[in-house]
């Protein structure tokens, strides 16, 4: 069942901002542009709520449909813009428009000394409008145009500050790594189109493809489903293209905030639960999607556990958790990846705006190792981000303990046992490195410089009400996934079961036990982090020191990037020079152009100099010319 509702409102909204920011932010001033770029996100998050409110009041399955034009029509294909609200989608909307609501507002304190205002705002509600595009989509192509407009202003917002060099090159870092998966996004949605067209059917509407989805073998699933995941590798950090990630954190901190926690690196996720019943067909593809998000867990985990940086370790925690939802949605607990996608763009949206609060407050410092002893300075900010890390280590009752412990009992429950270890092992290094990251930064003796020390102070209120409001999400927003006896049970599975299916267990196990055993290992790993950086902060420095083999290896991310350039970047840089410009450019083509046009004036300039206009010298030519014929032709006779 589904109703007509105008659902272009949410995408209208975000693009009213997009328009005044860019022609008018400059001479309508810093405090309307604040105005308006919050404003229309948070009027797009109004009308997502009246949608929701009425799709509540459907029966389970129904949708809100909106056709906005049609689009393309080739032959028998045929493609609309075209939106569609369900529970997927629902859920999607209200997290990206109302997280993003509470960053706008925040951007307002933190950019408030940045010139280029408008500039910010302007791709800032562009992010917006392009994932809101993405999440509405009821077809792939739509979802397409979504996908690639995040990935253009991830570049735009990552290398903001582009005057730096640094800043650029990283920001191009992103667009490239993303568009090296978008190539098998994009092989994956020609070869969908290719099968389908072979019965007959044109088309790449969710709806129509679910119908049709036995018309494709269990082979070119797999291939599909692997080609759409390569491209969610890209667009979600996930191994092996996970690389521009934590590069991104040269943006200004709203941006990582906004797109590198709570909506553009969750495309994959999402993209992966709306084609649910695709990668059903093609259960290797799924054992793929969970190796590979098991693995980046605990790859990336390891890494936060020695940054110096506070949002480089909050960038690998956000690699780490998307590797706990491509694991969910990998071994078919499908709500559950998307329940804890919710969770993370609460807390992780929380950490990030925290940590920019810290930096705002210490004037820029982002060095853990130069902080310690901020909580009585900052204690908003210390208590939010208390809220933030207790979630994201599964803590109960906070948000993240419901999702990730739904996660572990899929994997479990799946029969996936060693990707069970992996998660499990991976909860304890997320205790141990988020609880690092609190003691470093607000308790424990003060390292602060002496200049910036008397400097310290809390945030305005504009930045530290965001914090309030995504703490107290952070504590009860995963109160809408108990376990099933208690209260109103799992609601949010229950809601978004005719959307993305029901999880089937192939084995039983006692869910308190399980997250008991979740717990414990959680708590071993927040007792590591109080020993070494609380109780006896010297004993990091000793370990360090000992293990300084291993300890290096992860402070330098087990050097993969310097594989990646040794191995990858280098090579084809080669190619490219030396190869292709020169070999096959300059001395090939050009020098095939350049030969012809030198042989031309080459063979001008010989006739040039025969011609020269004098009539003697055509007389003598004629003359030599006459004598030789004549004496071709004397030869002939004598002979």
């Amino acid at each position: 069942m589904a109703e007509n509702f105008p659902l272009g409102l949410i995408l209208l909204f975000p693009a009213i901002g997009v328009v005044f920011n860019l022609f008018f932010g400059r001479r309508a001033g810093r405090g309307t542009v604040n105005a308006v770029g919050a404003g229309v996100i948070g009027a797009a998050f109004v009308v997502g709520v009246i949608a929701f409110a009425r799709l509540l009041a459907m029966a389970p399955g129904g949708a809100l449909w909106c056709t906005l034009w049609p689009w393309i029509e080739a032959g028998s294909f045929k493609v609309d813009v075209a939106l569609r609200f369900d529970a997927l989608t629902a859920v999607m909307v209200l997290v990206v428009a109302g997280v993003a609501t509470l960053i706008h507002i925040y951007s307002a304190g933190y950019m408030a000394e940045d010139e280029d205002y408008a500039r910010f705002f302007t791709y800032m509600n562009l992010f917006v409008l392009s994932m809101l595009t993405l999440v509405l989509a009821d077809n792939l192509l739509l979802m397409f145009v979504g996908w690639e407009g995040v990935g253009l202003c991830s570049y735009l917002l990552i290398a903001f500050w582009y005057t730096n060099p640094q800043f650029a090159y990283n920001g191009r870092k992103a667009f490239i790594v993303n568009r090296i998966g978008d190539a098998g996004f994009m092989l994956g949605i020609l070869t969908l189109v290719w099968t389908l067209a072979q019965h007959g059917v044109w088309t790449l509407n969710f709806v129509e493809i679910h119908q049709h989805v036995n018309l494709i073998g269990s082979a070119l699933a797999t291939t599909i489903g692997i080609l759409l995941f390569v491209g969610a590798t890209g667009k979600s950090a996930q191994i092996p293209l996970y690389v521009w990630l934590p590069d991104a954190m040269v943006g200004p901190t709203p941006v990582s905030a906004l797109i590198h926690a709570a909506t553009m690196v969750t495309a994959g996720v999402y993209m992966i639960a709306r084609l649910h019943f695709l990668y059903a067909l093609g259960p290797d593809a799924m054992e793929v999607v969970a190796v590979i998000g098991a693995v980046t867990c605990f790859f990336a985990a390891t890494i936060a556990i020695t940054q110096p940086d506070i949002k480089r370790v909050l960038a690998y925690s956000t690699i780490s958790q998307l590797g706990y939802m491509f694991l969910a949605v990998g071994v078919g607990a499908f709500s559950a990846g998307i329940f804890h996608l919710m969770t993370h763009a609460f807390f992780k949206g929380l950490l990030f705006l925290c940590a920019g609060s810290v930096i705002h407050g210490m004037g820029g410092e982002q060095d853990m190792n130069k902080m310690g002893g901020l909580a009585k300075k900052m204690p908003i900010t210390c208590i939010t981000m208390w809220a933030a890390t207790l979630a994201i280590t599964a803590i109960p009752p906070f948000a993240g303990f419901f999702s990730k412990d739904l996660i572990l009992a899929g994997a479990y429950t799946s029969g996936h046992l060693v990707l069970y270890l992996i998660g499990l092992i991976t909860a304890g290094l997320t205790g141990l490195y988020m609880f690092r990251l609190m003691f470093m930064t607000f308790h424990g003796a003060s390292r602060v410089d002496d200049k910036v020390a008397h400097h310290v102070h809390e945030s305005p209120p504009v930045m530290t009400i965001p914090l309030i409001a995504l703490a107290i999400l952070s504590v009860i927003g995963g109160w809408v996934g108990l376990p099933e006896g208690m209260a109103w049970g799992n609601a949010f599975a229950r809601f978004l079961a005719p959307a993305v299916g029901s999880f089937k267990p192939a084995i039983e196990a006692s869910e308190p036990a399980l997250s008991g055993l979740s717990l414990a290992v959680t708590v071993v790993g927040i007792a590591i982090a109080y020993v070494f950086y609380l109780s006896s902060p010297g004993l990091a420095t000793v370990l360090a020191w000992r293990a300084r083999g291993l300890y290096q290896l992860l402070l330098e991310k087990y050097y993969i990037d310097e594989i990646y350039d040794t191995l990858v970047s280098r090579p084809l840089f080669f190619v490219a020079q030396y190869v292709l410009f020169r070999g096959i450019d300059h001395y090939t083509i050009d020098g095939l152009v350049d030969g012809t046009g030198i042989t031309v004036e080459a063979g001008g300039e010989a006739v040039r100099r025969i011609e020269t206009g004098n009539v003697q010298h055509y007389a003598l030519v004629y003359l030599l010319g006459a004598v030789a014929i004549a004496a071709f032709y004397l030869y002939r006779v004598l002979r």
